[in-house]
């Protein structure tokens, strides 16, 4: 599965429950879970998919005649699985932590070998995850609403290899344990009878390196880069 069946899923998703919302509307003006917005505390769940990559900062790298020395990364589809809460602050505004588990997994090329056990190295990455973030809603229109999303999100990442003595030279690829973003999403809230859905897409953007370099100062994999740092997207449902 690929990144654009899951936007082709996610979107079919969200045309799906808006027309399902509207047309129930349209044909009964029925306000479901009328009072739920005005409620101080909400608990619900949520899962969903991911994609990562790196943006990659070099010491020395002539972009107009040296992109073969560039590391190509490929990127895989995750999931995301965990709970949420919220706080209602004042109206059209909430606080939110979402606690959870993100796995993905990236794969690194490098340029200049002639070996496999030297060109690719697999990066996975298991996090436990926790954001912070302000969620700004628009009025709400019958059973719609939509809104914004920002805040900063700090992960633990299980697979980070940061402890290992070994390196690249062992094929392992080593990454910081901690990881601070900050992050950016938007989505919708829809409300059935028994409870509200809401579909959402965010973008994460890491702020602190996560190169750990390899013990040769001149290693042929970690010897031109300054750092790396972690961008991806999450597409979550949520419960609530």
């Amino acid at each position: 599965m690929n990144l654009n069946i899951i936007k082709k899923i996610f979107t079919m998703l969200l045309l799906t429950v808006g027309v399902t919302s509207l047309y129930g509307q349209f044909k009964t003006p029925m306000i479901n879970l009328e009072h739920f917005d005005d409620r101080r505390f909400q608990w619900g769940y949520y899962f969903g998919a991911n994609t990562f990559d790196f943006k990659i900062d070099y010491k020395e790298l002539n972009y107009q005649t040296e992109r073969l020395r560039e590391i190509q990364t490929e990127k895989k589809i995750g999931f995301n699985v965990g709970l949420t809460g919220q706080v209602h602050l004042i109206k059209y505004l909430d606080l939110r932590i979402e606690p959870g588990l993100v796995y993905n997994k990236r794969v690194l090329t490098f340029p200049g070998f002639t070996e496999n056990r030297d060109i690719v190295r697999e990066v996975p990455s298991t996090y436990i995850y926790i954001p912070l973030l302000l969620k700004f809603s628009a009025a709400r229109w019958y059973n719609v609403k939509p809104y914004v999303s920002a805040g900063a999100s700090v992960v633990f990442n299980l697979s980070s290899n940061a402890s290992l003595a070994i390196d690249n030279a062992e094929r392992t690829f080593r990454s910081s344990k901690n990881v601070f973003f900050y992050e950016l999403g938007f989505g919708f809230d829809f409300y059935t009878h028994y409870f509200r859905v809401s579909p959402s897409i965010r973008a994460l953007f890491s702020v602190n390196n996560e190169l750990i370099p390899d013990n040769n100062p001149a290693s042929p994999w970690t010897g031109n880069l300054n750092g790396l740092k972690t961008r991806g997207f999450l597409i979550n449902l949520n419960f609530e």
